[in-house]
């Protein structure tokens, strides 16, 4: 049997780590859209000097660096075409991603069916990607989205807004937008 403090304890745990969740969602899809915009219009040739340019100093310092030889023999690999598809990708999960924490940020509760639909999409889409290719960094993530959908569907059923979340969590902030 759970008492009231121990409820109370987990309310919070689980409140923060939605605040951070999104947090780090919203982060995660703004890095996928600046480095997904340039794969877009980036052309091999280009992205090669690029890489060779960033790594060149480490290289002069230690010629068997791991992970300066490591990204220099990926890019190299990488054809135009890939690119843009990655671009692409990047793009639209990166967009998607900013999307929902910005309509969460609006305050509407409407939205969280939308933004349990799109998470869950991109996390079917990660599980494929897993299945094609296992990376433990796919995998951390993957594990993170399904927990942050498991959050949102939970604020959802309780009928609390980000908003709510946010000034029961973080009254200076919810204070500060008061004022204004």
């Amino acid at each position: 049997m759970r008492t009231r403090g121990s409820s109370a304890r987990r309310d919070l745990v689980l409140d923060w780590v939605f605040l951070i969740g999104l947090l780090f969602k919203a982060l995660d899809g703004l890095v996928e859209l600046l480095v997904g915009i340039p794969a877009l219009f980036i052309t091999h040739v280009q992205l090669t000097s690029l890489v060779r340019a960033l790594t060149s100093g480490e290289l002069a310092e230690d010629p068997h660096d791991l992970i300066a030889n490591l990204i220099l023999h990926e890019s190299a690999r990488l054809a135009t075409g890939t690119l843009l598809i990655g671009g692409i990708y990047l793009v639209v999960h990166g967009a998607v991603k900013v999307a929902i924490v910005v309509a969460l940020l609006l305050g509407s509760k409407r939205v969280y069916p939308w933004a349990v639909g799109a998470l869950t999409i991109l996390l079917i889409v990660q599980l494929v990607d897993l299945a094609l290719a296992f990376s433990v960094g796919v995998l951390v993530l993957t594990v993170l989205d399904a927990v942050i959908i498991w959050l949102t569907i939970r604020e959802w059923r309780e009928g609390r807004s980000l908003h709510d979340v946010i000034r029961l969590r973080m009254p200076w902030l919810a204070r500060g937008r008061n004022r204004r």
